[in-house]
């Protein structure tokens, strides 16, 4: 499959980090890959100038919005370099008749491992420790044992499934809300169908596995009708919490901790009310970075880059 003669932009600077066979994917296939930074993805108005010679883009978390379609008179496709396709347009690709695709399941067992490292962070304060060990104490921080606890898997998808996996083998019982996976699938895979709130009542740990809804899943209300001493753990997107509410009710002790690897707002700002919320992990979403995740991610899109450059229909197209 080549198509020679035309260009691939790439304003994600983690595309084939880890392997060069994305990159030789689409520099064999003809479709010239250009990435103007290493270490940083491109900013928006550099974005807005060289996309124009672009036939093929690969973006990461950068918004992909009408305006940068509109400045694009080549562009035959946008691919995704991941999951998640919440910050591209879809509805303006679509209107503009240019196919978006991604790499749906590239870096679910990434994305899993990591979730289930922030829970055992956040139980067993394993950062905090290292904190006040580096800052000259030794203190003996206690957290609970997760064998006999209740996990709360909200989004029963690949990744959920994944963590509740996992949180089976610790010996933990696993409520899971999702309202587009049938119940008896729920069941199927170990976990115990609930509604929302039941689960938010009843878990000792919530994790968020699923994409944005314009307003956040969890605003004040609902992390106040948590479980008192629960944990939260967000490694899918931001927007699925209020910031704010959170911080208050960590401030408050009603919640005992959270790891969050994912924000509304990225990178996160200096006066951004987690930055002094207590009992808190911040990463910086960084779940999906792993060698194979990073290459998987790689493949799929370019192989879907070049599908479409040469007039066939894409395997994982998104919307």
């Amino acid at each position: 499959m080549s198509t020679p003669g035309r260009t691939t932009l790439i304003t994600t600077p983690t595309f084939a980090r880890h392997s060069p066979d994305p990159w030789t994917l689409l520099a064999d296939g003809g479709a010239g890959p250009v990435r103007p930074y290493e270490d940083r993805a491109l900013p928006h108005d550099e974005l807005l100038r060289r996309i124009a010679i672009a036939d093929a883009l690969v973006a990461g978390m950068d918004p992909v919005t009408a305006e940068v379609m509109d400045a694009a008179p080549r562009l035959k496709v946008i691919a995704k370099h991941g999951v998640g396709t919440d910050t591209i347009d879809l509805a303006a690709a679509r209107d503009r008749g240019i196919p978006v695709v991604c790499a749906p399941g590239s870096n679910s067992r990434a994305v899993a491992e990591f979730t289930f490292g922030l829970v055992l962070d956040a139980t067993r304060r394993i950062s905090a420790s290292h904190i006040a060990v580096v800052e000259g104490g030794w203190p003996k921080l206690f957290g609970p044992e997760l064998h006999g606890r209740t996990i709360g898997v909200v989004g029963f998808g690949r990744i959920g499934r994944l963590v509740a996996g996992y949180a089976s083998a610790f010996g933990m019982r696993v409520l899971a809300h999702d309202p587009y996976v049938a119940d008896d699938a729920v069941s199927a895979a170990g976990a115990e169908p609930v509604t929302l709130d039941a689960l938010l009542g009843h878990a000792d740990v919530v994790t968020l596995h699923l994409p944005p809804a314009g307003e956040p899943l969890l605003d004040a209300a609902r992390l106040a009708a948590m479980k008192p001493g629960a944990v939260l753990v967000n490694a899918a997107r931001g927007g699925l919490v209020d910031d704010a509410a959170l911080a208050a009710a960590l401030h408050s002790g009603h919640l005992a901790a959270a790891a969050l690897d994912a924000f509304a707002v990225e990178p996160l700002p200096d006066d951004h009310a987690l930055r002094a919320a207590p009992r808190l992990t911040l990463t910086s979403h960084m779940a999906a970075c792993t060698p194979e995740a990073n290459r998987a991610m790689g493949v799929m899109v370019a192989e879907d880059i070049l599908r479409v450059l040469a007039g066939e229909p894409p395997r994982h197209a998104a919307g």
